[in-house]
């Protein structure tokens, strides 16, 4: 099957790799060895997919849908599919292949086009909160995935060098850094997360209404996991005269519905917008970083 990588994708992968990427020049030999490995049949590529993965619609050798995914080793999909097993399709979607060792996960189709984000916004968040409760559980014994320490950790980093770059956004990026170490010097909980979970995250299914994809996987407390949802739809939020108000009342209802704690919940918000809007800068994306420190403001 011959075919050109999403768009989408390509730019995405241009951010984390601008002097090129060898993986997309390998993509299209790559899916068809993984096809052919799995004795799948390849529909159609899924456009416009995502921004760390190509996503392709197959058939199986005995005709049932599914879906093949395959990743940069950087965006870690052998951790994406230690935690899809470990899930075992309760509240995720379903790995259909065991460990292959070559980057490629065999997954349940699911709608593809129908995701949380398409409800009403009261009615999407509580039926991604729903699905985020359920993900929450302890990892496997001796598990190696990473930890929200060890991640923050990276990403705190990044957040000095843009800082020492952009000397106005040091005092921002001061508070959420000590909101962070605040927040790991005593965790509540050690579980395991989807760690990239949003309302794009989840989709229409059959076995349940609905289900999460695309987890970066880590262990740590609900908060970390749950702060990512708080911002859903920031655009939105911020074109809004009452942005402001919404964040916060969002923050304590998302809180007290999961039982997290709200402080907590806040602190997280702030620490992964900021670090989401340092990003976003870094890689030449202003619009983008405006928005969401403009939203970190207000927390």
């Amino acid at each position: 099957m011959a075919f050109e990588p999403p768009q989408r994708l390509v730019r995405a992968l241009g951010e984390t790799a601008p002097d090129g990427d060898a993986w997309l020049e390998e993509l299209p030999e790559a899916v068809r060895e993984a096809a052919a490995l799995r004795e799948l049949t390849v529909e159609r590529v899924q456009v416009p997919g995502g921004r760390s993965s190509l996503v392709a619609l197959v058939r199986r050798a005995d005709g049932t849908p599914a879906v093949l995914k395959l990743a940069p080793a950087r965006f870690r999909p052998e951790a994406e599919r230690a935690a899809l097993a470990h899930w075992g399709g309760l509240g995720a979607v379903e790995l259909l292949d065991g460990p292959a060792g070559d980057g490629a996960l065999v997954l349940e189709r699911l709608h593809p086009d129908v995701s949380v984000r398409s409800l009403p916004e009261a009615k999407a968040l509580l039926e991604a909160a729903g699905t985020l409760r359920r993900l929450w559980v302890e990892p496997p014994a001796g598990h190696s995935f990473e930890t929200v320490a060890g991640r923050t950790g990276r990403q705190a980093e990044g957040m000095r060098a843009v800082a020492d770059r952009e000397p106005e956004l040091a005092p921002l990026v001061g508070t959420a850094l000590a909101a962070r170490e605040e927040l790991l010097a005593a965790p509540p909980e050690d579980l395991l997360l989807h760690g990239t979970f949003r309302q794009s995250k989840v989709l229409a299914g059959e076995r349940f209404p609905w289900l999460a994809v695309g987890p970066d996987p880590v262990v740590g407390e609900c908060a970390f996991d749950l702060a990512r949802l708080v911002r859903d739809r920031v655009e939105d939020l911020i074109a809004s005269s009452s942005g402001a108000s919404i964040t916060r009342r969002r923050v304590k209802k998302l809180a007290e519905s999961l039982e997290v704690d709200r402080e907590r919940l806040r602190g997280w918000t702030l620490f992964r917008a900021v670090e989401s809007g340092a990003r976003a800068l870094r890689v030449g994306r202003p619009k983008d970083a405006e928005l969401l420190l403009e939203f970190a403001g207000w927390l």
